[in-house]
């Protein structure tokens, strides 16, 4: 995950938002020929922001308009794509019907909020342009019905970068937004996918799911267990978002793989992974360190240590099982967040170079 800067953040505006201010300015052309520059929309907590045409397009029964995605200060991958609406007449009737156009993709397994073989279009964007289509149709008399496109050029590579590929979304990005804004850093994004890959998981009828804080703890745990890729949920530091929501929606099996520092931050009780909110607590380690029988000594050389990885190579020199106590604490942290829930949980912790270092209860 990208460094928060320093400083106050500027907010940006979701592909959904984009895409509805497209699809405004395309069937308004549609409408009376011509393109409004700027497009405003309403967002669904009634904000009105404007956004500035960068592409548009007309012909025969159909218009086109393209807005530049600006995500603010938010590292998101679809920052400076261009979202483009074509707005084309179906006979009256028809309603509002959706299309996936390049770069957008098509979802393609069950648990996702729309269904297989239906445009990646979530709700709320669907909701706000047929809001639009609506409002313009009865202004102008119009029977509002209509197929709206959805295209981003250059979305299906961009997508390789997001979790689309792994929850069966094909062929492109997904059109999202709950409230048409983009917080920076907020990590809602990163959790709400998290989200979609334990629904996904569970519709498939998956029993074993694995949540890991890297590619290296990942692939080390796909490999000791044969889970499917579908079964691999991109945790990172999200520990908590991820179990709090199995805590509700829970699958029989799950593992939580990570290195050894980030699980001894989960054993010491943290939910939240990452270095700028949680950090290694060296007292808390030497006093492992102790009840393992190491010597003062040790647990002196602990307490100055400038890592966890550090730490961990003592008690390997020393033949002390501190990974696999980290590994056996941190299940247990794990489920006093689960609760009771139907899950049996393990955790395993893995070396930098992949290498298995230990598994709790084993």
């Amino acid at each position: 995950m990208a460094e928060r800067p320093e400083g106050p953040l500027r907010r940006g505006w979701t592909t959904g938002a984009c895409a509805t201010a497209a699809t405004r300015a395309a069937y308004t052309a549609l409408l009376t020929g011509d393109f409004p520059d700027p497009v405003e929309i309403t967002l669904p907590k009634g904000e009105r922001p404007a956004f500035a045409l960068a592409w548009e397009g007309r012909g025969t029964g159909w218009a086109a308009a393209g807005i530049v995605k600006d995500a603010g200060d938010d590292p998101d991958v679809t920052h400076g794509a261009l979202i483009i609406a074509t707005v084309r007449r179906l006979p009256a009737g028809s309603g509002v019907v959706f299309r996936a156009g390049p770069g957008v993709g098509t979802v393609t397994r069950e648990g996702l909020p729309i269904p297989p073989g239906e445009p990646a279009i979530n709700p709320v964007p669907r909701r706000l342009m047929r809001a639009v289509v609506e409002e313009l149709a009865a202004a102008h008399g119009d029977p509002g019905a209509v197929e709206i496109e959805i295209s981003v050029p250059g979305g299906e590579d961009l997508a390789k970068r997001t979790w689309n590929p792994r929850l069966g979304i094909l062929g492109g990005l997904s059109i999202l937004g709950t409230t048409g804004i983009v917080h920076p850093f907020s990590c809602a994004a990163w959790i709400a996918s998290i989200h979609r890959g334990v629904d996904v998981a569970r519709a498939a009828g998956l029993t074993h799911v694995a949540g890991c804080t890297g590619s290296t703890s990942e692939a080390a745990v796909q490999a000791l267990y044969g889970l499917p890729e579908i079964a691999l949920l991109d945790m990172g530091d999200f520990a908590g978002g991820l179990l709090k929501y199995l805590r509700r929606h829970p699958v029989g099996r799950v593992t939580i793989g990570g290195g050894f520092a980030k699980l001894v931050k989960l054993a010491q009780g943290h939910l939240d992974l990452h270095s700028g909110r949680s950090q290694v607590d060296f007292a808390w380690l030497a006093g492992e360190l102790a009840g393992l029988g190491a010597g003062m000594d040790l647990q002196d050389r602990c307490h100055t240590a400038n890592t966890a990885q550090q730490v961990l190579g003592l008690a390997e020199a020393a033949g002390l099982p501190l990974a696999r106590r980290v590994a056996d604490l941190a299940a247990g942290e794990a489920r006093k967040v689960i609760e009771g829930a139907p899950i049996d949980l393990d955790v395993v912790a893995v070396a930098r170079d992949g290498r298995l270092l230990a598994r709790s209860g084993v």
